[in-house]
């Protein structure tokens, strides 16, 4: 299920999915670690003697944000009890504390009493194992905790603090369902501690006048020990719960003005999804640098795996992104990321984990062939591609400088000489959608694209011998290019090579979206006719001809394929990025207004098919136009962002 509206920080990110129970609570990095384990939050009330879960299908519910802001504007409507709960969520802009204000609305013509009900599935440090619940007296609150992580929960009405019910129980473990049970009824036990496999759940009275409303806030702190959350705690009733809320909002508000620009004609639901998408980047950066593909937990029902990992390539394309928007401070943290990882050798591994550490991989360290590695070469030449970038635009040297021997010069070192001999170009690696091996056409464009980066610097930094080497490199790598990567005979680009012998060469002429590589980081002008041949079969080959719309990854597609009766109406899934690269090659052969109309038909198809709160997913349902896969994706909305800059900057150019 979708994760519609994320809230972050940098240090602790709080996901709802589309029937708003909070699903994942991750802490202290992003995508690091999830202490819900994708277990639902529950959020219930109870009105003269019923009760209902938010998510039950009694509630019509309207999941958005408050413009240019990372603060919730929920509402859910309960027709048949005359109610309207008014939400608003979001996680302090400098403090690890979760906040909800709740506007209980009472539409009826009687005063009521209304109950509250928080149910929190804690599976800390991702495992049920050993977690305590338990209640603290002396404020009325609950307290949750394992090893060094804390969470101090806490609740407040326009009278009074604390909670007033609450229960702490055992879940999972000899049939019990959890203490979120023991609310359906309206009144929780009381029960003060539990320990093991744990949850617990509160609840707050509130009475609401007639065709009045009455708020209470709720929160959660997260810390690395007990005097930590309590401070926290303190910190949220002497400020107030309301203040912190207006902070978040004003300081958003603040940090989204960066993008206030000249949009040209770009329509309004445009231009809304462009700054969403900028605030939904910023909640998956984590403070230590690292930039999160995916926190939607749901995805672990695949493989038992997530995307809550930094996978360099997607990394190095948001922080594009973000310093295209003007964000350099994010970027500059990711690549300062990438220089403590980068391996000895000047490579990069599969993917990372926040905190630095290797995450999870299927590429095998094992093979016949010499000189092997499992790993995917674009990474780490995008790396220093996006660098250059970032550089082109700052011009920050003193930011630069402890970059430039350990990150640049290394990564550069291991992409000169990473490569085959007789044709010049990169030894085989995995592609960038990690299913295949080989000489792979969007490697070769990313890899020379991160060698003419590294020519840049070593000639900014003064050292000519080495920007020469890193350019011969390059040329090599075109020539190369040229002579083997180029098929006349089908009059395209093979997607990749399989070099099992000087005279053993299996060509793959797959159509693949992947191929605009070759042009965009540099390799090729996009009105080389090659290049235009290529993305002609691209939009006439991979264009899912539904109502839905927009381009497939390849031909035959088939992961989380949903379609497979009618491949040539549906090759595969659409995916945002591979539609959002067509707008980009139209961008840039865009010699007119008029050329750029296909583009802006690119950018309304993305909004028009993003979630309500501007979420963008991975692919797209065929037939539906649902999100499939994970949402957000990180990736997605950097190709958005990206796409909308370049339009502007093109348009421009015209006036």
């Amino acid at each position: 299920m979708p994760r519609d509206i994320p809230v972050g920080n940098g240090r602790l990110l709080i996901n709802f999915d589309r029937r708003y129970q909070m699903r994942d609570f991750y802490f202290p990095h992003v995508g690091k670690e999830n202490h819900s384990n994708g277990h639902p939050f529950r959020f219930g009330v109870w009105c003269e003697g019923r009760f209902a879960w938010v998510h039950s299908d009694d509630w019509v519910r309207n999941l958005k944000y408050l413009d240019d802001a990372l603060v919730t504007q929920v509402e859910l409507t309960h027709p048949t009890w005359e109610l309207r709960l008014e939400c608003n969520d979001c996680v302090d802009f400098h403090e690890a504390v979760y906040l909800k204000q709740v506007r209980v609305v009472n539409l009826s013509d009687r005063d009521r009493e209304l109950r509250l009900f928080f149910s929190h599935d804690f599976h800390i440090s991702e495992s049920e194992i050993g977690d305590t619940a338990y209640f603290r007296p002396e404020d009325r609150s609950l307290v949750h905790y394992k090893g060094d992580r804390y969470f101090f929960i806490n609740c407040c009405t326009e009278d009074k603090c604390g909670l007033d019910q609450y229960a702490c129980g055992v879940k999972e473990v000899g049939g019990n369902e959890g203490t979120w049970r023991d609310a359906e009824d309206g009144v929780l036990s009381g029960n003060p501690i539990a320990q093991g496999s744990v949850d617990s759940a509160c609840a707050v009275h509130v009475q609401v006048p007639a065709m009045g409303s009455r708020s209470v806030k709720y929160w959660i702190a997260a810390g690395m020990s007990y005097e930590e959350v309590k401070g926290i705690n303190r910190t949220v009733l002497r400020k107030t719960p309301q203040e912190m809320i207006t902070r978040t909002l004003n300081y958003w508000r603040l940090w989204v003005s960066r993008t206030n620009r000249i949009f040209g004609d770009l329509p309004v639901d445009v231009v809304k999804l462009f700054k969403r998408s900028l605030m939904i980047l910023r909640t998956h950066v984590d403070d230590g640098g690292a930039i999160i593909a995916g926190t939607d937990s749901d995805i672990a029902q695949f493989g038992r795996d997530t995307y809550c990992y930094c996978w360099m390539r997607d990394g190095a394309l948001v922080a594009y992104a973000l310093d295209l928007a003007g964000y350099f401070v994010p970027a500059t943290r990711f690549y300062d990321f990438c220089r403590q990882v980068l391996t000895h050798e000047g490579y990069f591994l599969h993917k990372y984990n926040a905190d630095g550490s290797a995450g999870s991989s299927w590429h095998p360290w094992v093979s016949e062939m010499p000189n092997y590695l499992p790993i995917q070469e674009d990474e780490t030449a995008l790396v220093l591609w996006a660098l250059w970038k970032h550089f082109e635009r700052y011009c920050d040297v003193e930011a630069l400088k402890p970059l430039y021997r350990p990150l640049i010069i290394r990564a550069a070192e291991f992409l000169w000489q990473y490569r085959d001999e007789k044709t010049g170009l990169p030894r085989p690696s995995y592609d960038l959608w990690e299913e295949r091996r080989g000489v792979l056409s969007f490697t070769t464009g990313a890899v020379y694209g991160g060698l003419m980066a590294a020519a840049n610097f070593a000639q900014a930094f003064g050292e000519s011998e080495l920007a020469e080497k890193y350019q011969q490199a390059a040329s090599e790598i075109r020539t190369g290019t040229d002579n083997y990567l180029w098929r006349p005979e089908a009059n395209r680009f093979a997607r990749r090579l399989d070099l099992k012998s000087d005279d053993d060469v299996e060509v793959d002429l797959t159509v693949d979206a992947s191929l605009y590589g070759l042009s965009y980081f540099g390799l090729y002008p996009p009105d080389d006719p090659r290049i235009v041949a290529m993305m002609q079969a691209v939009e006439q080959r991979l264009w899912v001809r539904t109502p839905v719309g927009g381009v497939a990854r390849y031909e035959n597609d088939s992961y989380q394929r949903l379609r497979s009766d009618d491949l040539e109406r549906v090759p595969g899934n659409p995916w945002f990025i591979c539609t959002l690269w067509l707008a980009q090659w139209r961008i840039a052969l865009a010699q007119n207004r008029d050329d750029l109309h296909p583009a802006l038909e690119i950018l309304e198809w993305t909004a028009a098919h993003a979630l309500p709160s501007g979420a963008l997913s991975e692919q797209l349902n065929p037939d539906t136009g649902e999100p499939v896969s994970v949402c957000p994706l990180t990736w997605s909305h950097a190709a958005y962002v990206t796409v909308v800059l370049e339009y502007i900057e093109k348009l421009a150019t015209f006036d």
